[in-house]
């Protein structure tokens, strides 16, 4: 197995530069892996594909104004992107440009005040995986000072920001957003619990890797990086009770995917309330535990997220579907189309 295997080429005017409207008119890809055959749908079809006692678990995280705009004493632009806070209250973050020396202050900019407020940033630790620890002067204006953060494959402005959130966010903390879930509309969720499909909601707050590629020529040797994750007494049990009556438990992202197997992993395939670090780096070989079905968008070449989507469906399949997808001009990435995995 090698990063390679995981490339695949695409048209850059592939990658969505907006969402479209309504949420749910985005394009579906359906994957019926015991048939291995390929559908192609609307998602506000997605509901003929689930039946009554399926149930859906959703990522609530919610994105922060995590981008940061500042300037050192020399005048420089300098910009910071918050990943997670700590337990003193120091962020994980990543600062452009990374000369930015340890001990170094930077003003940073709000939309209300120009630079020059007293609001500054400290780095104070460089870590390994190039990111640095940030100390603020006022922690309280942060949500104030920062803006949405976009991928970098997205040169267009955002007109809404809240399109950068799924309707069902609630937990802060994100770098990014769990972009499976930005499809859904508050009337396809009635529709689905009308039909009888249960819904529960875990939060995994999205950070470095999101923006890290795998490197490495052998993925086994990428460093998955740590987010924070909770699974509530509540959700362990309605996902636990799914899996003893033989329902399907459908994860919608592979965030999602991520914080109940690692979950799973570390309990000896049980669901259990959790609160914590995740690092679960899934690949090829991968058994999984929980999951029976994925909702999921179409990823980077190269990246996690699309090694975690050919562990669980399989590389040739999911690498044809990928290529099929392109020669149909699905739209691919953050506010692209979306894919069901059965």
């Amino acid at each position: 197995m090698k990063t390679h295997d995981f490339h695949y080429d695409l048209p850059v005017d592939l990658i969505a530069q907006e969402p479209v409207e309504p949420r749910d008119s985005s394009r579906l890809l359906v994957l019926d892996r015991s048939m291995q055959a390929i559908h192609h749908r609307a998602f506000k079809d997605v509901a003929g594909y689930l039946r009554t006692g399926d149930l859906l678990v959703f990522n609530d995280t919610r994105v922060i104004p995590a981008r940061l705009h500042a300037r050192r004493d020399t005048g420089a632009k300098v910009e910071i992107l918050l990943l997670r806070k700590s337990e003193d209250g120091v962020w994980e973050c990543l600062v452009k440009p990374g000369r930015i020396k340890y001990g170094e202050s930077v003003v940073i900019s709000t939309p209300a005040q120009p630079i020059g407020t007293p609001l500054r940033a400290e780095v104070r630790e460089r870590l390994e995986a190039g990111s640095r620890m940030v100390s603020f002067s006022d922690p309280a204006l942060l949500e104030k000072a920062g803006e949405i953060p976009l991928p970098p494959y997205i040169h267009a402005p955002l007109a809404d920001a809240n399109r950068y959130q799924t309707v069902y966010a609630k937990v802060k903390g994100s770098a990014a957003a769990p972009t499976a879930g930005l499809h859904f509309t508050p009337g396809l969720l009635d529709d689905l619990k009308k039909k009888g499909v249960q819904s529960t909601f875990v939060t995994l707050h999205i950070g470095l890797d999101t923006f890290r590629p795998v490197r490495e020529d052998d993925p086994r040797d990428h460093q998955m990086h740590t987010e924070y994750g909770e699974v509530s007494a509540e959700a362990a049990r309605i996902i636990s009770n799914a899996k003893d009556e033989g329902r399907r438990v459908i994860c919608v992202g592979t965030t999602s995917v991520r914080l109940v197997e690692a979950v799973a992993e570390a309990n000896g395939g049980q669901m259990h309330p959790f609160a914590g670090q995740v690092s679960l780096f899934i690949l090829p070989g991968f058994q999984f535990k929980i999951v029976d079905a994925l909702i999921t968008n179409f990823h980077l070449p190269r990246s996690s997220l699309i090694m975690l989507t050919c562990a669980f469906a399989g590389h040739d399949y999911i690498l044809s579907a990928y290529r099929e997808a392109a020669s149909l001009r699905y739209r691919f990435y953050t506010f692209g189309d979306a894919m069901l995995i059965l």
